[in-house]
C-alpha cells in the first residue's frame, strides 16, 4: 500500500511538472527575452525531476522541455527560428537531445552516481544533505545544459557560413570556437546556473519534508567499502593472469 501510495505520488509530481513546463514554454515566465539573448528558466522543473524522481524522470522531462523549445522556433524565438530557416531537422536534434541528456545526467548526479563535491559530505541534518543535493542537482543539471546545447550548436550550425555571418552582425567574433563558446553562453549561463541551483535547492527540501523524497534512504559506499571492491578486483585479475601464465608454460 506504502509502496502504491509513493507511486501515485511520483505520476502526480510528474504530470504536475510537465503541465508546469508547457506553462513556462508559452508565457514570459519560461523565457527572459532580450534582443537575441534567451535565459531560459525551463531546466528548473527538470532538475527538481531529477531530484525526486531520478534519471529516467530527468530525461522525459528533458524531452518536454526539448519540444516545447522546438516549438519556439516557429515565430516565437528570434535565435530558433533563425536556425530552423538553416536547418529545421539539425534544430529539432539540437533542442531535444541536449536536454535529455542533460536530465538524465543530472538525475545520474542526484542519485549520486556521478560523485561532485558536496554530494559527499556527512552530516546529521537531513536538511542540511537535501539542501547541498538539491543545490548541486539544480546547478549541474544547467550546467550540462548549456555544455550539450552548445556543443550541438557548434556541431550542426559552425559550418553554415550563413549562422557565421550573422553572429558576426550580432557583435560575436567567430575567428576563435573556444572564446565563441564563452562569449556567446556569457550572462545566461551564470544567471541559469545560479537559479536553478537556488529553486532546485529550495524545492528539493521541500518536497523531502512532503516526504516524496528521501535523500537519506539513498545507498552510498563509503571510501573503504570502494577501496574493498577494487581490492577483491585486483586480486580477480592477478588470479587470472596467473592462470593464463601457467596454462602458457
Amino acid at each position: 500500500m506504502k509502496k502504491q501510495t509513493q507511486k501515485t505520488k511520483s505520476i502526480a509530481l510528474m504530470g504536475i511538472l510537465c503541465a508546469i513546463m508547457i506553462v513556462m514554454s508559452f508565457t514570459p515566465v519560461g523565457y527572459l527575452k532580450v534582443g537575441t539573448i534567451e535565459i531560459s528558466l525551463l531546466m528548473i522543473p527538470v532538475a527538481i525531476g531529477a531530484v525526486a524522481l531520478g534519471p529516467v524522470a530527468g530525461a522525459i522531462l528533458g524531452a518536454v522541455f526539448g519540444i516545447t523549445s522546438f516549438a519556439q522556433c516557429f515565430g516565437l524565438s528570434f535565435f530558433g527560428t533563425f536556425l530552423c530557416d538553416i536547418n529545421p531537422f539539425m534544430t529539432c536534434v539540437m533542442c531535444i537531445v541536449p536536454r535529455v541528456l542533460a536530465g538524465f545526467c543530472a538525475g545520474l548526479v542526484a542519485e549520486n552516481k556521478i560523485t561532485i563535491g558536496l554530494h559527499n559530505v556527512r552530516t546529521n541534518k537531513d536538511r542540511k544533505v537535501s539542501v547541498n543535493r538539491g543545490a548541486i542537482t539544480g546547478f549541474c543539471a544547467a550546467l550540462f545544459n548549456t555544455i550539450f546545447f552548445m556543443l550541438s550548436l557548434l556541431l550542426f550550425f559552425w559550418n553554415s557560413q550563413t549562422f557565421i555571418n550573422a553572429v558576426n552582425e550580432w557583435g560575436y567574433k567567430t575567428n576563435n570556437i573556444l572564446l565563441f563558446f564563452f562569449a556567446f553562453v556569457g550572462i545566461n549561463c551564470i544567471f541559469e546556473l545560479i537559479a536553478t541551483c537556488i529553486v532546485t535547492s529550495a524545492i528539493g527540501t521541500a518536497l523531502e519534508k512532503a516526504k516524496l523524497i528521501d535523500f537519506a534512504t539513498i545507498n552510498k559506499k563509503t571510501v573503504a567499502e570502494a577501496a574493498s571492491d577494487a581490492s577483491e578486483k585486483a586480486s580477480d585479475i592477478a588470479e587470472k593472469a596467473e592462470e593464463v601464465s601457467e596454462s602458457e608454460e
